[in-house]
C-alpha cells in the first residue's frame, strides 16, 4: 500500500486519554479525549492509580472511536504513535503497551514521543495562525535564529530553544524550568486554598477579571542555582512555591479561611457550576485576590520569556501547554511581544490541553526521518526534552 502519509497518535500520560489521526503533521482528521477531570475532581488532584484504570478502560474505544471518526482504517496508517514519558508511570504504560501490540499486529512503525516535544508541535500543526506562520517561514527560510518555546501546565514550566536541522529532524536545548511548583500547579493549590474547583486554570482564569490587579503585591526573587550544574549558558528558570505560600499567608492574615470554606462546600452541593458563574460566590477581597495572583503569575512567565527571546535572538515565541489557554496570558503576550516587532503562537484551545493529535504530529518529522521506536521502548516518567 502506497504511503497516505496517516499517524495514529496515542496519548495516556496522565488524565486524559486521547487518540487522533493526523496527516502529514498538519491535517487533524479525529482528535477524541476522555476526560477524567469529574473523576479527580473530588480529591483536588489526579489520583495515579485511578488513571491507570481508568486508561484502560477507555484505550480501546477511544483508538476505535478515532479512526471511524478519520474516515480511515487501521491498515491505512503509515505509523502508530505513542508518548513515551514524562507522565505517570502506570498512566504511560497502558497506552504504550497498547501501541506497541497494535503496531506489532498491523507491522507498522511505532514512534516513541515525549510529551513536552508534543505541546510544542501542538503550536507549529497549526501553521494557518498568522504568527505561526510567520514562525515557520523562519524555520524554512535562511533566518539561523531558533525558536524560543514555551510549555507551561500543571505539571510543567520550560522552555526550549527549537531548531530544525537540514535533515528535518527538530532539536532542542533547554534554558529554562521551574525549580519547584509548576505554574499550572500553583493554579491549582490557590483555587483548593480558595474553595474553587479543580482543575484550578479556568475557575481563576475566569474569575480574575472580576477583581483589581493591582490590590495585592507580589514579588518573585532571583533564582539561585543549586549545587554544580554542567548546563553551559545563561538560564531563564521559574518558581512558584513562593507565591503560592504568599497566597496561602495572605488568606490567613486576613481571616479568609471560613469564607473559603464555605464556597467549598456551596460548590460541593452546585456541582455543574461552571467558573464564569463563580463571582457571586466571591466577596471583593477575593476576587482582588485571584486577580492579582493571576497577573504576578502571568507577567513573570513573560518577563522570563520575553528576555530569553532577546537573549538567544529567537525567530519567534511558541506557547503551548494548559496554561497557554489562559486569557489574560494570551492577551498580554500577544501585546508585550507584538511591541517588539516578535512573533507570538499559541495553540487552538482544543491542543492546549493533553491531546493526541500533538503526539501524531511531533511524530510526523520522526517518521520521515526514520526515528522509530526500539522494541524495548518503555514508560520514561522523568523523561528530559533537550
Amino acid at each position: 500500500m502506497p504511503p497516505t502519509g496517516l499517524i495514529l497518535g496515542v496519548e495516556s500520560s496522565c488524565d486524559e486519554t486521547a487518540a487522533a489521526v493526523v496527516r502529514n503533521g498538519t491535517q487533524v482528521l479525529s482528535n477524541v479525549v476522555a476526560s477524567q477531570v469529574t473523576l479527580h475532581a473530588t480529591y483536588g488532584g489526579v489520583v495515579p492509580e485511578l488513571a491507570s484504570r481508568e486508561h484502560l478502560r477507555n484505550i480501546v474505544p477511544v483508538v476505535r472511536a478515532a479512526i471511524a471518526q478519520a474516515g480511515t482504517a487501521f491498515d491505512q496508517l503509515d505509523a502508530i504513535a505513542v508518548t513515551e514519558g514524562p507522565g505517570l508511570a502506570g498512566a504511560l504504560l497502558v497506552g504504550i503497551l497498547y501501541s506497541k501490540a497494535l503496531a506489532f499486529g498491523l507491522d507498522k512503525p511505532l514512534i516513541a514521543v515525549n510529551h513536552l516535544e508534543g505541546h510544542i508541535h501542538a503550536v507549529l500543526m497549526e501553521a494557518t495562525h498568522h504568527a505561526a506562520s510567520i514562525a515557520q517561514s523562519a524555520i524554512g527560510g535562511s533566518n539561523p535564529n531558533p525558536l524560543l518555546a514555551l510549555v507551561v501546565s500543571g505539571g510543567h514550566t520550560h522552555l526550549y530553544l527549537a531548531n530544525l536541522t537540514p535533515s528535518g529532524a527538530w532539536t532542542y536545548r533547554n534554558i529554562g524550568h521551574t525549580v519547584d511548583d509548576a505554574a499550572g500547579e500553583a493554579y491549582d493549590k490557590v483555587a483548593k486554598l480558595l474553595g474553587l474547583g479543580y482543575p484550578g486554570g479556568p475557575w481563576i482564569d475566569a474569575l480574575a477579571p472580576h477583581g483589581d490587579p493591582t490590590a495585592v503585591r507580589f514579588n518573585f526573587a532571583p533564582i539561585k542555582t543549586r549545587g554544580a550544574t554542567t548546563q553551559v549558558g545563561p538560564r531563564f528558570d521559574f518558581s512558584f512555591s513562593g507565591i503560592k505560600t504568599a497566597v496561602l499567608r495572605y488568606v490567613q492574615s486576613h481571616n479568609m479561611s471560613a469564607a473559603s470554606a464555605a464556597r467549598r462546600a456551596t460548590l460541593a452541593e452546585t456541582p455543574h457550576l461552571k467558573p464564569a458563574g463563580a463571582a457571586s460566590l466571591c466577596d471583593i477581597q477575593t476576587l482582588n485576590l485571584i486577580a492579582s495572583f493571576q497577573s504576578a503569575v502571568v507577567g513573570n512567565l513573560i518577563r522570563q520569556t520575553l528576555a530569553a527571546a532577546q537573549t538567544f535572538s529567537a525567530a519567534a515565541i511558541l506557547v503551548s501547554g494548559g496554561v497557554a489557554a489562559n486569557r489574560e496570558l494570551r492577551a498580554r503576550f500577544t501585546a508585550e511581544a507584538g511591541s517588539r516587532g516578535l512573533p507570538v503562537a499559541f495553540p487552538s484551545i482544543a491542543l492546549s490541553t493533553d491531546n493526541a493529535a500533538m503526539i501524531a504530529a511531533a511524530a510526523w518529522p520522526k517518521l520521515l526521518t526514520h526515528q522509530t521506536a526500539p522494541e524495548a521502548m518503555t514508560a520514561v516518567p522523568q523523561l528530559r526534552l533537550g
